[in-house]
Order: C-alpha cells, then sequence, then structure tokens
C-alpha cells in the first residue's frame, strides 16, 4: 500500500482528490491537511510514502512545508508532488528546489493523478523529467547561473566523480535512466548507483532538486547543454 497525504486549502477540491485516491487500489489515505502548518504536523505523525501538496496555501506555504517535513523526516523521507494550476511557476520552482520531487496540474485527469502517485510512490523521484526539467530552464534563464563563466566546477560539484559530472548533466536535460545507460553504455542499474551517490553528496532530496544544482551552478545551461 502506498500511503498518502493530501494537502489542499480548498476544502472541495482536497475532499476530490481523497475520494479518488481512497477508491484506487493500492492506496491509503493516511491524512488530509488544509495548510501548511498542519501538513508538517501530519507528516510526522502519519509518515506518509506520498504528499500531494498545493503550493499557494494561506500561512506556511505548499514551499515552506516542502521544505521543513524533509528536513524533519526519518529516513526514508516521502515523497513530495506539488499541485498547481499552470506549470510554468516560480511557486513551483521553489518547491522543486525545496526537494519535491515533482510537480502535477490540478486540472489533470485521474488517470493521470493516480498514476504519478505510483510513480512517485513506487520510487521514480521525478514524475514527467520533460516537464520538470522545462520548468526548471525557464526560471534557471531568468536568474542567470551562479557560477556562470566559471573556469571550474563550482566548489559543491567538485566532490562529484567525472562519470557522476556526467550523469547529472544528462538528467538536467531531462533524459531517463534508461536513456542515459544506452548513451553511456552502462547499465539502469550503474545510472541509478551514480544518481544516488550524486545525491547523497550534494544532500539533495530528489532528482528534480538534482535538476535544479546541475542549472543553477551552471553545469548545464539554458539553451546550451552542459559545459
Amino acid at each position: 500500500m502506498t500511503r498518502v497525504l493530501v494537502v489542499d486549502d480548498q476544502f472541495l477540491i482536497r475532499a476530490g482528490l481523497v475520494g479518488l485516491l481512497r477508491a484506487a487500489p493500492g492506496i491509503e489515505v493516511v491524512g488530509e491537511a488544509g495548510d501548511g502548518a498542519e501538513a508538517v504536523a501530519l507528516a510526522a505523525t502519519t509518515r506518509p510514502d506520498v504528499i500531494l501538496m498545493d503550493i499557494r496555501m494561506p500561512g506556511m506555504s505548499g514551499i515552506a512545508a516542502t521544505e521543513k517535513i524533509l528536513a524533519e523526516s526519518p529516513e526514508p523521507p516521502p515523497r513530495v508532488l506539488v499541485l498547481t494550476t499552470f506549470d510554468l511557476d516560480e511557486y513551483v520552482y521553489g518547491a522543486l528546489r525545496a526537494g519535491a520531487s515533482g510537480f502535477l496540474l490540478k486540472d489533470s485527469g485521474p488517470e493521470r493523478l493516480l498514476a504519478a502517485v505510483a510513480a512517485v510512490g513506487g520510487g521514480d523521484a521525478l514524475f514527467a523529467p520533460s516537464v520538470t526539467c522545462r520548468l526548471v530552464e525557464a526560471f534557471a534563464r531568468q536568474a542567470g547561473p551562479v557560477a556562470a563563466g566559471s573556469a571550474e566546477p563550482p566548489p559543491d560539484l567538485r566532490s562529484l566523480t567525472l562519470r557522476e559530472v556526467e550523469v547529472l548533466k544528462l538528467i538536467a536535460t531531462g533524459q531517463s535512466n534508461a536513456d542515459i545507460a544506452e548513451r553511456l553504455y552502462i547499465s539502469e542499474a550503474t545510472v541509478k548507483t551514480h544518481l544516488n551517490r550524486t545525491m547523497t553528496k550534494l544532500d539533495l532530496d530528489s532528482r528534480a532538486q538534482a535538476v535544479v544544482v546541475a542549472y543553477e551552478t551552471g553545469l548545464v545551461t539554458p539553451g546550451g547543454g552542459g559545459r
């Protein structure tokens, strides 16, 4: 069973999500919250596998709640799937920076919602990688890389091996593990090993967060690929 916590400040939307999830096989709704602070408290007591997190809420936002939940959760931390009304949303970008695993539009159909929960709950750290990378690239283009023009990798990437850097670059362009494995002539298991080591070294909570880091450090540039 995938244990899910639903967070949305609008009662009707929250009730609809809860009803849909409860009717689906293999999913247990362990709680529902109407704001970020309540979400933090429930996450600590119910230990969900997946959190459907509304991003724009009064009081504590979904970004702040995501960051606090991931910082305080014991291993393994829950996977946070952000709910938003439009995809190119700076708030979603902030949530991905905070460690959310991906995002889903609120007008997505029931099948897509359930597929997203299943994917994230099953260990797929990034649902719809190409869409998430498009969002990260769009906001990285506006902000500009932190290390633009630097001749060397930023200090926080120095701990990575050359292969880990290579895998990180490809992840940041939206390629799947299978695509990366084929391109580098290695197994998917080896790709996962490199990614897990990278996330451990950089203290990251999700694959989406790794994409953000790749752009914000200048390892990958919007429209220009890796350097």
